[in-house]
């Protein structure tokens, strides 16, 4: 009986010490594992309806529902996709107070990036 206890305890003690070790690795991400994640666009897109539709077009067709703000398709026209990663990053501060103040994480400005990709960019 006291060999079967001993076991038990052994057997016991190695699961506790190997618990730790099995919710980290099922918890890394993808990153961590050599498999970078892709951006999102649709993710992207959802940001900017989320945080910038209130006062710019969001659509490839569609008027900003604030005249005087760019809409989201003309961005990469007049601006290169780096100067507005580091924006995006930096936090954007504009020369209004119509409009916040806003600062994304990387994966955010990621997904942001990859969706303003895919807009034409063509003025109407």
């Amino acid at each position: 009986m006291q060999g079967t206890n001993h076991r038990v305890r052994q057997r016991v003690a190695t699961l506790l010490l190997a618990l730790p070790l099995a919710v980290q690795a099922t918890a890394l991400p993808a990153a961590a594992s050599g498999r970078p994640e892709q951006p999102d666009p649709a993710q992207g897109q959802r940001l900017a309806e989320q945080y910038c539709g209130r006062c710019h077009a969001t659509g490839p067709t569609d008027e900003s529902p604030l005249p005087e703000a760019v809409p989201f398709r003309e961005l990469r026209s007049l601006y290169p996709l780096e100067s507005l990663a580091e924006a995006l990053a930096e936090g954007i501060v504009t020369g209004h107070e119509a409009m916040p103040v806003f600062r994304f994480e990387p994966r955010d400005i990621d997904n942001l990036l990859a969706w303003l990709a895919t807009l034409d960019g063509t003025r109407d």
